[in-house]
């Protein structure tokens, strides 16, 4: 299963609410993530832009859109951002890939004319 970042900021309607009656989130939440056939692999209260990170295991990329979706439709977010993680394998594997994938950038690009500075047409370095 692949591992996200979950990055979520409360409204300060939520805030007041869970003042009111302070819960532990994370076991609330890891019930309608394990219902996706996910799990919550930990939580944490945050300070700064965000309240909570969470890291979930999710089945696939539609899936941990779908909690995403979820959470965001509630309402007692303000953000929710969702990050796919890589591990360092397959960081490795897509650094391979990215080496063999022939891109040429456009500062590579030598013009014969310019527009505002910039090289318009012209051939490709090598």
């Amino acid at each position: 299963m692949a591992h996200y970042l979950l990055q979520v900021a409360y409204t300060s309607e939520a805030w007041v609410n869970m003042l009111k009656n302070p819960q532990d989130r994370i076991e609330i939440v890891a019930k309608a993530i394990q219902n996706l056939g996910g799990s919550v692999v930990g939580g944490w209260l945050s300070f700064g832009e965000y309240d909570v990170v969470a890291i979930l295991r999710m089945p696939d990329d539609a899936t941990a859109a779908a909690f995403s979706m979820l959470v965001a439709a509630e309402g007692a977010c303000k953000s929710v951002k969702t990050t796919p993680l890589l591990s360092s394998e397959e960081a490795i594997e897509a650094a391979k890939k990215a080496a063999k994938a022939g891109y040429t950038p456009p500062t590579q690009v030598i013009g014969k004319k310019e527009v505002d500075g910039r090289p318009v047409g012209g051939e490709v370095a090598k």
